[in-house]
């Protein structure tokens, strides 16, 4: 075995729980106060309805912190430190590091080093982030779906599963790299049981943990989830926000990767999600995930994919059809074909001009061509816009021409100046 020093490491530390280490040297002094404030009040709501609630203002920190398995009989341990301890303190679990990293990777450049205590210094990572909004064009809607790019609870989440499940025998910090359209957070050490895709249905529970101690004081203070339902939160988040999901495949055997990504890839897999929500499983909306990212899915996958007419293409290049929306976007689609009557677009024309005075053709055109029916061809459109100024000139002589032919310029006519002015 000693030509393979990395199977050696991974056997021992899974005999043995780091986090729970004594550091005999640290006291209570060495934790950042205000960190084992807020800790206490995170800890309270999680224990609503249990017989002790009402006692736990009152307690000692010292009896908070064992109550809470933060500290282990009074004694520090090394996810005491990693929590609350003050940033001086940090030597103490030397060499391992309890650092994150935030780094923009963008045309702009820039980095910042956040240090212990983590339970709160997270919470300053986070809003390092640019968090923009993200606008998305569905086919069976008349408005744009607008949303945040990335929503912060799943930032918090990956950052939490980053500070449990890290291998701190490496002596790595964690890096959260902010690119253009993702997130990617990059933490030593592999999945300790089973991989990502076993965890993104919520069934899978794990029977154990690298820092055991670690993950039970951040259950208790309500920044992990003990069921293992960590992934499964970020997929559904992901999907009910129409972006891709979650992707671990360039996690390593000694590091684990996640992109969390702000933009769509394919279109056609966002605007699925928005027209058909109520109807795809999350399953489907998974498979559907690794066809665009180019990830294969087995023949019975694709079977069922193209069945209901989600994807096209043969084996391995599948894609994402571009006419699932023809089933879901009847309405728009009728609207958009049926047009609005004369009366309508007329009525546009006389509040442009009563608002600017006049308007040339092309400002006409640029008011009206873009919103007529999607039946009519481009000559079609401009037709029918040649015919209804002429009945606003000729016909309703509501508008008269201050230019030439050539190039006309509309204004309101005289009589239809003086009845706005008496309305």
């Amino acid at each position: 075995m000693r030509n393979f020093p990395n199977y050696i490491r991974q056997i021992y530390n899974s005999l043995e729980d780091w986090s729970a280490g004594i550091i005999e040297k640290a006291n209570i002094s060495d934790l950042d106060p205000e960190a084992v404030q807020y800790a206490k009040e995170k800890f309270k709501e999680k224990q609503i309805g249990k017989p002790f609630y009402h006692e736990i203002d009152h307690w000692e920190d010292s009896l908070f912190l064992d109550k809470a398995k933060i500290t282990l009989g009074g004694k520090m341990t090394n996810a005491a430190i990693i929590l609350l301890g003050k940033p001086e303190a940090a030597h103490f679990i030397s060499p391992s590091v309890a650092q994150i990293t935030w780094k923009l990777d963008t045309e702009e450049k820039a980095y910042e080093h956040f240090e212990i205590p983590l339970f709160t210094t997270v919470n300053d990572v986070l809003k390092r982030v640019r968090n923009l909004k993200y606008k998305f064009f569905p086919n069976n809607q008349l408005i744009a779906t607008e949303v945040l790019k990335y929503d912060p609870e799943v930032i918090l989440e990956a950052l939490n599963n980053c500070i449990a499940h890290q291998d701190y025998s490496l002596h790595s910090r964690i890096i959260l790299t902010e690119q253009t359209g993702k997130l990617i957070f990059a933490n030593a050490g592999s999945f300790f049981e089973g991989k990502a895709d076993d965890y993104t249905l919520g069934d899978k529970t794990p029977k154990r943990y690298r820092n055991r101690w670690l993950a039970d004081a951040m259950v208790n203070l309500n920044m992990i989830d003990s069921m293992g339902y960590g992934i499964h939160k970020m997929v559904r988040s992901q999907k009910q926000r129409f972006f891709p999901l979650p992707d671990y495949s360039k996690s390593k055997s000694n590091e684990v990767v996640l992109d969390i990504y702000g933009h769509s890839i394919d279109e056609n897999y966002s605007k699925l999600l928005i027209e058909r929500k109520d109807d795809l499983n999350l399953t489907e909306v998974i498979l559907l995930d690794k066809i665009q990212k180019a990830l294969p899915i087995t023949d019975d996958a694709a079977r069922l994919l193209k069945k209901k007419r989600y994807i096209e293409g043969r084996k391995p290049n599948y894609y994402i059809s571009a006419h699932i929306a023809e089933a879901t976007n009847q309405k728009a689609k009728y609207i958009k074909n049926r047009g609005f009557k004369d009366e309508h677009y007329k009525k546009m024309v006389l509040d442009f001009l009563r608002k600017y005075g006049k308007a040339t053709k092309e400002e006409i055109d640029n008011l009206l061509l873009d919103i007529l029916p999607d039946v009519l061809d481009e000559g079609q459109k401009k037709n029918k816009v040649r015919n209804m100024i002429y009945a606003l000139h000729e016909r309703d002589q509501t508008i008269e021409n201050k230019g030439t032919t050539r190039n006309p310029l509309w204004v309101l006519s005289l009589s239809n100046s003086a009845k706005n002015k008496m309305n």
